[in-house]
């Protein structure tokens, strides 16, 4: 142990002769507990939040989608998809024709994106049907040759559909009742557009965890769709599930290229850019104002260690006359600012980590899902994150022992012993 840091600690450890400068001293290590720690959860459940609310956006919708430039739906569709889902680093691709519609049951009604499919390919690229009531996803298989043929088998019976579940309460139906969807690619008549109703029976709900799907998506039949929007053997779109996340732009770009003319491509991070732009950016503004607890336990210390060298005046100039220089002097007092900030961060991290391990563990806090799109806060916290908290902790509270440290080193020892 060093001579500076043999002293440092010994003065940190020493009864004061004034008990200020210990309770001071003490509210500085709490400081920096507190500061650590609360930038640590902070950090935890932002990074949860964006893993959270990424994982479920990449788990509901598809990495890449690729449509009409034109917006006038993808006819001979079948070639195509065979030569796209064969492309590298394409693992899967489904079919699909969506449009907005409205959903009711009697007096209550809710507007929806529903979507018309099959199944197996879906499964594929969009983990949404994997929360489906059991045995609700075999009812959506194609039946025979409906592909091919867009008029409706004379059965009797209501085609199925699939609505989330907040969705279907909102209309205030159950798996069995009868739902209606209103599209608004309606007939001409002799009074205008009139809106083209057909009715489906709900055969199951999905329940993601994500309310902007469990509230506005519902799943139908390929075939019961393009019948109820009148595109007949036409999709909208064609979605793809990529091996790499974070090149899915360069892979739709390919997908584009492959596709041919008249063709565009969207993937994840485009969909979703103002989105994770403001997680970031809720990220750096957290992170800015929790670090002013920080700075308030690192003007704590500025103020335990003028303090401080104000107590120990003679003992500095003792040692100095024994031939210790300035510098040692001005080491002495850095050393014990870096202690009070190694201990407080030190229990800072403890802390928070503990914290965010119990929170992330047990899930006790709860969000409204309307508001969050997720029920429970979710943590994640990083050890990286540590390694930045504790050296902007660390380096805060260097720079306030500064002022101390040098005013310490210039203390002359005949003027502090002359009335001695």
């Amino acid at each position: 142990m060093t001579f500076e840091l043999f002293v440092a600690a010994r003065y940190l450890k020493a009864k004061r002769r004034q008990a200020v400068v210990g309770v001071v001293t003490t509210i500085s290590v709490a400081g920096v507990a507190a500061g650590v720690a609360a930038l640590i959860i902070a950090l935890a459940i932002t990074n949860g939040m964006r893993r959270e609310l990424q994982d479920r956006l990449l788990g509901s919708t598809a990495h890449v989608q690729l449509m009409r430039v034109e917006a006038d739906g993808i006819r001979n569709w079948r070639p195509l998809l065979e030569t796209l889902r064969h492309l590298p680093h394409v693992t899967a691709a489904s079919p699909g024709l969506y449009e907005q519609v409205l959903v009711a049951r009697g007096a209550r009604d809710g507007g929806a994106m529903i979507e018309g499919i099959l199944p197996d390919d879906e499964m594929t690229v969009s983990d949404l049907l994997k929360t489906a009531t059991p045995g609700s996803v075999q009812v959506l298989q194609p039946q025979s040759q409906a592909q091919t043929r867009p008029e409706p088998q004379e059965t009797g019976e209501l085609p199925p559909i699939l609505l989330g579940n907040e969705l279907a309460e909102t209309v205030g139906a159950v798996i069995g009742d009868k739902v209606t969807l209103i599209s608004p690619q309606g007939e001409m008549t002799p009074y205008g557009v009139v809106p083209k109703w057909t009715p489906f029976r709900l055969a199951g709900t999905f329940h993601s965890g994500f309310y902007q799907y469990d509230s506005s998506t519902g799943f139908v039949r390929l075939a019961d769709a393009q019948r109820l929007f009148h595109e007949p053997d036409v999709l909208s779109v064609i979605s793809f599930k990529v091996d790499d996340l974070d090149r899915a732009p360069a892979i739709g770009r390919e997908i584009q290229e492959a596709a041919g003319k008249g063709f565009q491509t969207t993937n994840w991070m485009e969909q979703n850019r103002e989105f994770f732009k403001a997680l970031k950016l809720e990220q750096y503004v957290t992170f800015i104002v929790i670090a002013l607890i920080v700075i308030v336990a690192a003007l704590n210390i500025l103020i335990a260690l003028t303090m401080m060298v104000m107590e120990k005046t003679r003992d500095i100039a003792v040692m100095m006359s024994f031939g210790v220089d300035p510098a040692q002097v001005r080491r002495i007092f850095l050393m014990q600012g870096l202690l009070i900030s190694l201990i407080g961060t030190l229990i800072g991290l403890v802390l928070g980590y503990l914290a965010s391990w119990a929170g992330g563990h047990y899930h006790f806090i709860h969000l409204s899902a309307e508001v969050y799109s997720i029920d429970t806060l979710p943590f994640a916290p990083r050890p990286l994150d540590g390694v930045i908290v504790s050296a902007v902790a660390i380096g805060i509270s260097l720079l306030a022992t500064l002022y101390p440290s040098q005013t310490a080193s210039r203390i002359l020892p005949a003027e502090a012993l002359r009335y001695e």
